[in-house]
């Protein structure tokens, strides 16, 4: 039994406390017998709270008994990310700077989760302030993908894609500022959504500001849906948040015949691995055989490495430049060197790639006018050594590495536009291949459809 219920869905779980079948406690006391049983191998969870669940779990029990749930994500097992504040948990964002102090609240988007009856697990690993796309840091080390231990789950939101993959809980929190949940969800072959800008709250606001989204992990786009409709919307403290409706769960199932649809293999630009290519392409045909009008074409050509990198160095830069020197030294040194080298960042350079920014995305708003949604591979490698920050073979030493192998997130990112990777494929050595599928602003809708 207890095996059926980890692998369920939240959607099947609420039919299940509906009907009386199983409880959320049932469910809560499987994940965290699970999470006992496996984790000590894949390092997914920084901190649990077994006690606070269970009580929630109980909470919730009680008002599934009496028919008056206070949401369909009610007793479902959710992960969050250590970069979110969690009342009565620490957030040390993989850092062995911070303090290992409670928070005294909720971050809003966290206490949406709650107050919706999310049963909160604890926090899941993330790098030190999430500053790369593999997860590993000095305070917690390395967490490890469940198809392979011997490889990376990606990151930021490692922790959390390890958590989906091995079905230690339902829903997870992660964040994305140059692809931390594309990233991951392609490696560890789940689901993961990039809302539009301003969909979800984002509060204390990321040090890296408008490139910064916070959304699901899950193992299903439904469940995914579910999540976004409880976190979705606009909130007092993060100023750039939009009212959001809803998004109607039968939304998924419409099916894409008739949408018009840009498949571009590599940007323009990027070299990607003959396998991710094959299954990304087959991806694409597929589309076509559901009655999408496909065509290849890019929507842009030169990368715009250089102006993220410059945006998002300044960020990191501008959070940790004032670190006295004794907790300097106990950064992550490849966090170290960005920041060494966003310190030759002038301000003339800072507005010159806000400028570039605008110009950019202004011109993939105007080529996704002409299209319904835009397809790309979402890695352009499968997983990698679990101890490296890039591929075996490539160089370490060059400015923040880690995106020359995600060349097709982090324009998505400058653009702000609503962007997934969903699992496609499988290499022949068995590990995850993902397709990235991109939508206009504010249509998210179409994306999870």
């Amino acid at each position: 039994m207890a095996d059926e219920l980890i692998r369920k869905t939240a959607g099947d779980l609420a039919v299940g406390y509906e009907k009386g079948e199983f409880s959320p406690v049932e469910v809560a006391s499987a994940v965290f017998d699970l999470i006992d049983a496996v984790d000590g191998r894949l390092n997914a969870f920084r901190l649990l709270d077994r006690e606070g669940a269970m009580a929630a779990a109980a909470r919730s029990t009680e008002r599934w008994q009496k028919g008056a749930p206070l949401s369909p994500i009610d007793g479902v097992p959710t992960s969050i990310k250590d970069l979110f504040a969690v009342k009565g948990m620490s957030n040390r964002k993989g850092s062995l700077t911070t303090p290992d102090t409670p928070d005294p609240e909720d971050a809003p988007t966290v206490a949406r989760l709650r107050n919706a009856g999310a049963v909160i697990l604890g926090k899941t690993n993330t790098p030190e302030f999430g500053w790369k796309g593999v997860t590993d840091s000095p305070a917690e080390g390395a967490t490890r993908n469940p198809w392979n231990t011997d490889r990376t789950p990606g990151g930021s939101s490692g922790g959390a894609s390890a958590a989906a993959a091995a079905e230690m809980g339902v829903l997870h929190l992660g964040t994305d500022g140059g692809g931390s949940i594309r990233i991951p969800a392609a490696f560890a072959g789940v689901f993961g959504h990039k809302p539009s800008f301003g969909r979800v709250p984002y509060f204390p606001p990321s040090p890296m500001g408008t490139l910064a989204h916070a959304g699901p992990l899950t193992r299903t786009v439904a469940d995914s849906v579910l999540m976004l409709n409880v976190m979705m919307g606009e909130d007092p403290q993060d100023w750039y948040t939009q009212l959001s409706s809803p998004i109607h769960l039968a939304a998924p199932s419409g099916g894409v015949k008739g949408m018009k649809v840009a498949y571009s293999p590599a940007l323009g630009h990027a070299t990607v691995d003959g396998e991710v290519a094959a299954s990304v392409a087959e991806a694409a045909r597929l589309f076509a055989e559901l009655g999408a009008e496909v065509e290849e074409c890019d929507p842009f050509t030169d990368d715009p490495v250089g102006i993220f990198n410059t945006l998002w160095q300044s960020g990191a830069y501008g959070a940790l430049r004032n670190l006295p020197p004794d907790q300097r030294a106990k950064l992550d040194p490849g966090l170290a060197k960005v920041l060494d080298d966003a310190a030759g960042i002038s301000l003339g350079d800072y507005m010159d790639a806000q400028r570039d920014r605008a110009a950019f995305s202004s011109a993939v708003k105007v080529f996704m006018s002409k299209y319904d949604l835009l397809l790309t591979p979402a890695l352009s490698v499968p997983a990698f050594g679990v101890d490296r920050l890039v591929p075996g073979g490539w160089a370490e030493d060059a400015q923040n590495s880690w995106v020359a192998w995600t060349p097709f997130s982090y324009p998505f990112n400058l653009t702000q536009q609503p962007a997934c990777s969903v699992p496609c494929g499988f290499t022949k050595d068995g590990l995850p291949v993902g397709l990235q599928i991109v939508g206009r602003m504010f249509d998210d809708a179409t994306v999870l459809r």
